[in-house]
Protein backbone atom coordinates (compact mmCIF):
# COMPACT_ATOMS: atom_id res chain seq x y z
CA UNK A 1 0.00 0.00 0.00
CA UNK A 2 2.83 2.44 1.22
CA UNK A 3 2.82 5.76 2.22
CA UNK A 4 2.39 7.47 5.90
CA UNK A 5 -1.22 6.29 7.35
CA UNK A 6 0.00 8.85 11.38
CA UNK A 7 3.16 11.20 11.33
CA UNK A 8 3.02 12.83 14.76
CA UNK A 9 5.41 15.63 15.78
CA UNK A 10 6.46 17.30 19.09
CA UNK A 11 2.78 16.00 20.43
CA UNK A 12 2.46 17.53 23.64
CA UNK A 13 -1.19 18.43 25.83
CA UNK A 14 -1.86 18.70 28.47
CA UNK A 15 -5.57 18.64 30.10
CA UNK A 16 -7.71 21.90 30.91
CA UNK A 17 -7.09 22.26 34.71
CA UNK A 18 -4.39 19.58 35.23
CA UNK A 19 -0.90 20.43 36.14
CA UNK A 20 0.52 17.95 34.31
CA UNK A 21 0.97 16.89 30.83
CA UNK A 22 -0.74 14.35 29.31
CA UNK A 23 1.25 14.01 26.63
CA UNK A 24 5.05 15.29 26.12
CA UNK A 25 6.99 15.75 22.94
CA UNK A 26 5.48 12.72 21.28
CA UNK A 27 7.00 11.77 17.74
CA UNK A 28 6.25 8.49 16.04
CA UNK A 29 5.41 7.47 12.53
CA UNK A 30 2.98 4.47 11.15
CA UNK A 31 2.91 3.01 7.65
CA UNK A 32 0.04 2.46 5.98
CA UNK A 33 -1.15 -1.26 6.70
CA UNK A 34 1.06 -1.69 9.83
CA UNK A 35 -0.52 -3.49 12.88
CA UNK A 36 0.94 -1.08 15.63
CA UNK A 37 0.71 -1.89 19.48
CA UNK A 38 0.58 1.05 21.95
CA UNK A 39 1.74 0.03 25.58
CA UNK A 40 3.03 1.65 29.00
CA UNK A 41 2.01 1.70 32.45
CA UNK A 42 -1.33 3.02 33.60
CA UNK A 43 -1.73 6.59 33.30
CA UNK A 44 1.22 6.87 31.06
CA UNK A 45 -0.98 9.02 28.15
CA UNK A 46 -2.11 5.67 26.11
CA UNK A 47 -5.77 6.45 26.04
CA UNK A 48 -4.77 10.51 25.28
CA UNK A 49 -2.55 9.46 22.39
CA UNK A 50 -5.81 7.76 20.74
CA UNK A 51 -7.69 10.56 21.35
CA UNK A 52 -5.16 12.63 19.20
CA UNK A 53 -5.77 9.95 16.19
CA UNK A 54 -9.34 10.95 15.43
CA UNK A 55 -9.62 14.57 16.31
CA UNK A 56 -11.09 14.31 19.87
CA UNK A 57 -8.29 15.89 21.07
CA UNK A 58 -8.29 18.92 20.46
CA UNK A 59 -12.41 19.29 19.03
CA UNK A 60 -13.50 17.72 22.31
CA UNK A 61 -11.45 17.89 25.14
CA UNK A 62 -10.23 20.64 26.24
CA UNK A 63 -6.87 21.57 26.85
CA UNK A 64 -3.44 23.05 25.83
CA UNK A 65 -2.19 21.25 22.57
CA UNK A 66 1.64 21.46 20.91
CA UNK A 67 2.93 20.50 18.16
CA UNK A 68 0.94 18.33 15.09
CA UNK A 69 -0.39 15.39 14.27
CA UNK A 70 -1.64 14.41 10.31
CA UNK A 71 -4.10 11.22 9.73
CA UNK A 72 -3.50 10.56 6.05
CA UNK A 73 -2.17 13.77 5.36
CA UNK A 74 -4.55 15.69 7.27
CA UNK A 75 -3.82 17.55 10.05
CA UNK A 76 -6.66 17.28 13.17
CA UNK A 77 -5.95 20.94 13.98
CA UNK A 78 -8.56 21.85 10.85
CA UNK A 79 -10.40 18.56 10.18
CA UNK A 80 -12.62 17.64 12.69
CA UNK A 81 -13.55 14.33 14.14
CA UNK A 82 -17.39 13.99 11.81
CA UNK A 83 -14.35 14.46 8.95
CA UNK A 84 -11.94 12.32 10.25
CA UNK A 85 -14.80 9.19 10.96
CA UNK A 86 -14.12 8.30 7.58
CA UNK A 87 -10.59 7.57 7.64
CA UNK A 88 -10.05 6.72 11.11
CA UNK A 89 -12.33 4.38 13.26
CA UNK A 90 -11.96 4.51 17.36
CA UNK A 91 -13.41 1.36 19.33
CA UNK A 92 -13.68 2.21 23.00
CA UNK A 93 -12.47 0.54 25.98
CA UNK A 94 -15.59 -0.47 27.41
CA UNK A 95 -18.23 -1.60 24.41
CA UNK A 96 -20.81 -0.58 26.22
CA UNK A 97 -19.93 3.20 25.61
CA UNK A 98 -20.20 2.59 22.30
CA UNK A 99 -23.71 0.65 21.99
CA UNK A 100 -26.54 2.42 22.30
CA UNK A 101 -29.34 0.73 20.05
CA UNK A 102 -31.69 -1.69 20.49
CA UNK A 103 -30.24 -3.84 18.14
CA UNK A 104 -26.66 -4.93 16.87
CA UNK A 105 -27.99 -4.51 13.37
CA UNK A 106 -29.15 -0.99 14.75
CA UNK A 107 -25.40 0.17 15.61
CA UNK A 108 -23.82 -1.28 13.01
CA UNK A 109 -26.19 0.95 10.47
CA UNK A 110 -25.99 3.97 12.83
CA UNK A 111 -22.46 4.85 11.28
CA UNK A 112 -22.98 4.73 7.62
CA UNK A 113 -26.77 6.45 8.24
CA UNK A 114 -25.07 9.48 10.41
CA UNK A 115 -22.49 9.71 7.14
CA UNK A 116 -25.49 10.35 4.98
CA UNK A 117 -24.78 7.38 3.01
CA UNK A 118 -27.69 5.97 1.12
CA UNK A 119 -29.95 2.99 2.14
CA UNK A 120 -28.58 0.51 -0.64
CA UNK A 121 -25.35 1.79 0.54
CA UNK A 122 -25.59 1.59 4.27
CA UNK A 123 -27.25 -1.78 3.84
CA UNK A 124 -24.63 -3.25 2.27
CA UNK A 125 -21.84 -2.00 4.17
CA UNK A 126 -23.81 -3.80 7.60
CA UNK A 127 -24.24 -6.57 6.27
CA UNK A 128 -20.48 -6.77 5.00
CA UNK A 129 -19.54 -5.55 8.48
CA UNK A 130 -21.77 -8.12 10.30
CA UNK A 131 -20.16 -11.23 8.06
CA UNK A 132 -16.50 -10.09 8.88
CA UNK A 133 -17.28 -9.88 12.33
CA UNK A 134 -19.36 -13.41 12.52
CA UNK A 135 -22.36 -11.86 14.15
CA UNK A 136 -25.31 -12.34 11.65
CA UNK A 137 -26.75 -14.75 13.71
CA UNK A 138 -26.89 -12.12 16.44
CA UNK A 139 -28.09 -9.49 14.11
CA UNK A 140 -31.45 -8.47 15.89
CA UNK A 141 -30.71 -8.95 19.90
CA UNK A 142 -29.75 -6.45 21.89
CA UNK A 143 -26.50 -5.41 22.84
CA UNK A 144 -27.13 -5.74 26.76
CA UNK A 145 -27.66 -9.58 25.56
CA UNK A 146 -24.31 -10.07 24.04
CA UNK A 147 -21.21 -11.67 25.77
CA UNK A 148 -18.49 -9.32 26.48
CA UNK A 149 -16.64 -10.94 23.34
CA UNK A 150 -19.65 -10.69 21.10
CA UNK A 151 -20.44 -7.00 22.43
CA UNK A 152 -16.59 -5.84 21.09
CA UNK A 153 -17.25 -7.58 17.59
CA UNK A 154 -20.04 -5.49 17.46
CA UNK A 155 -18.62 -2.07 18.67
CA UNK A 156 -15.49 -3.16 15.63
CA UNK A 157 -18.19 -3.78 13.39
CA UNK A 158 -19.95 -0.31 13.86
CA UNK A 159 -16.42 1.38 13.00
CA UNK A 160 -16.22 -1.24 9.83
CA UNK A 161 -19.40 0.24 8.44
CA UNK A 162 -17.98 3.11 7.57
CA UNK A 163 -15.08 1.74 6.03
CA UNK A 164 -11.82 3.75 7.52
CA UNK A 165 -8.52 3.46 6.48
CA UNK A 166 -7.12 2.91 10.46
CA UNK A 167 -9.05 1.29 13.26
CA UNK A 168 -7.49 2.58 16.80
CA UNK A 169 -8.55 0.48 19.41
CA UNK A 170 -8.04 1.78 23.18
CA UNK A 171 -8.01 -1.59 25.64
CA UNK A 172 -10.49 -3.76 23.56
CA UNK A 173 -9.31 -6.33 25.59
CA UNK A 174 -9.68 -5.21 29.16
CA UNK A 175 -12.78 -6.60 30.27
CA UNK A 176 -13.13 -10.35 28.40
CA UNK A 177 -11.39 -13.47 29.60
CA UNK A 178 -8.16 -14.83 27.94
CA UNK A 179 -9.90 -16.70 25.54
CA UNK A 180 -12.27 -14.04 24.27
CA UNK A 181 -9.31 -11.79 24.32
CA UNK A 182 -7.53 -13.83 21.56
CA UNK A 183 -10.68 -14.10 19.53
CA UNK A 184 -10.52 -10.27 19.65
CA UNK A 185 -6.93 -10.30 18.68
CA UNK A 186 -7.19 -12.31 16.13
CA UNK A 187 -9.93 -10.69 14.29
CA UNK A 188 -8.31 -7.62 14.25
CA UNK A 189 -5.57 -9.26 13.21
CA UNK A 190 -7.72 -10.69 10.10
CA UNK A 191 -8.76 -6.83 9.12
CA UNK A 192 -5.16 -5.90 9.05
CA UNK A 193 -4.04 -8.79 7.11
CA UNK A 194 -7.26 -9.02 4.80
CA UNK A 195 -8.57 -5.44 4.11
CA UNK A 196 -5.05 -4.16 4.49
CA UNK A 197 -6.57 -1.82 7.48
CA UNK A 198 -3.65 -0.01 9.50
CA UNK A 199 -4.38 -0.78 13.30
CA UNK A 200 -3.55 0.92 16.44
CA UNK A 201 -3.72 -1.40 18.93
CA UNK A 202 -3.14 -0.13 22.94
CA UNK A 203 -2.85 -3.16 24.54
CA UNK A 204 -1.99 -4.63 28.12
CA UNK A 205 -1.93 -8.16 27.36
CA UNK A 206 1.30 -8.33 25.37
CA UNK A 207 1.32 -12.16 25.75
CA UNK A 208 -1.92 -12.27 23.21
CA UNK A 209 -1.21 -9.60 21.01
CA UNK A 210 2.75 -8.87 20.36
CA UNK A 211 2.79 -11.97 17.93
CA UNK A 212 0.42 -9.59 15.85
CA UNK A 213 2.36 -6.92 15.56
CA UNK A 214 4.71 -5.47 13.07
CA UNK A 215 5.75 -2.41 15.85
CA UNK A 216 5.26 -1.72 19.53
CA UNK A 217 5.83 1.73 21.43
CA UNK A 218 6.20 1.89 24.81
CA UNK A 219 4.96 5.21 26.91
CA UNK A 220 5.74 6.41 30.00
CA UNK A 221 5.07 9.72 32.18
CA UNK A 222 3.94 10.88 28.07
CA UNK A 223 6.80 9.82 26.40
CA UNK A 224 7.68 7.40 24.36
CA UNK A 225 10.93 5.28 25.96
CA UNK A 226 10.99 2.65 23.15
CA UNK A 227 9.85 1.28 20.15
CA UNK A 228 10.84 -1.09 17.33
CA UNK A 229 10.01 -4.36 16.64
CA UNK A 230 8.52 -6.80 19.54
CA UNK A 231 11.52 -9.05 19.31
CA UNK A 232 14.05 -6.79 19.87
CA UNK A 233 11.80 -4.42 22.48
CA UNK A 234 11.51 -7.44 24.68
CA UNK A 235 15.31 -8.31 24.65
CA UNK A 236 16.10 -4.98 26.16
CA UNK A 237 16.37 -4.61 30.25
CA UNK A 238 15.16 -1.27 30.55
CA UNK A 239 11.65 -2.37 29.19
CA UNK A 240 11.13 -4.86 32.38
CA UNK A 241 11.94 -1.70 34.86
CA UNK A 242 8.89 -0.24 33.29
CA UNK A 243 6.31 -2.59 34.37
CA UNK A 244 5.44 -3.73 30.74
CA UNK A 245 3.77 -6.84 31.35
CA UNK A 246 6.15 -8.33 28.55
CA UNK A 247 5.05 -11.40 27.78
CA UNK A 248 6.88 -14.33 30.22
CA UNK A 249 8.50 -16.86 27.31
CA UNK A 250 9.79 -12.95 26.09
CA UNK A 251 11.16 -12.87 30.05
CA UNK A 252 12.69 -15.69 30.28
CA UNK A 253 14.87 -16.00 26.94
CA UNK A 254 15.81 -12.55 27.98
CA UNK A 255 16.87 -13.90 31.57
CA UNK A 256 18.77 -16.79 29.51
CA UNK A 257 20.20 -14.17 27.26
CA UNK A 258 21.98 -12.66 30.46
CA UNK A 259 23.78 -15.78 31.81
CA UNK A 260 25.70 -16.15 29.03
CA UNK A 261 23.02 -18.50 26.56
CA UNK A 262 23.15 -17.60 22.48
CA UNK A 263 19.76 -16.06 21.84
CA UNK A 264 19.73 -14.43 18.51
CA UNK A 265 15.58 -13.23 19.37
CA UNK A 266 13.50 -13.07 21.98
CA UNK A 267 10.54 -15.23 21.13
CA UNK A 268 6.78 -13.63 21.33
CA UNK A 269 4.73 -17.25 21.79
CA UNK A 270 5.79 -20.32 24.04
CA UNK A 271 5.36 -22.46 20.78
CA UNK A 272 8.37 -20.32 19.21
CA UNK A 273 10.21 -20.84 22.21
CA UNK A 274 10.21 -24.23 22.50
CA UNK A 275 11.39 -24.49 18.59
CA UNK A 276 14.43 -21.85 19.91
CA UNK A 277 15.14 -24.16 22.98
CA UNK A 278 14.91 -27.71 21.00
CA UNK A 279 17.18 -26.04 18.28
CA UNK A 280 19.81 -24.68 20.56
CA UNK A 281 19.72 -28.19 22.13
CA UNK A 282 20.65 -29.82 18.42
CA UNK A 283 23.22 -27.91 17.73
CA UNK A 284 25.04 -28.18 21.12
CA UNK A 285 24.89 -31.77 20.86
Amino acid sequence: MGGLAVRVDGLSFTYAGSPFPALREVSLKIERGEFIIITGPSGCGKSTLCRCLNGLIPHFYPGKMEGNVEVFGMNTRFYTPKHLARFVGLVFQNPENQLFSLSVEGDVAFGPENLGFPREETVKRVEEALSLMGLKEVRDRAPYELSGGQQQRAAIASILAMRPEMVVLDEPTSFLDPRSSLDIIEAISFLNRRLGITVVLVEHRLDIASRFADKIYILDEGRIVDEGPPHQVYGRRETLLLGVGVPRISLLFQLLRERGIPVKEIPLTVKEGAEKLEAFLVDRN
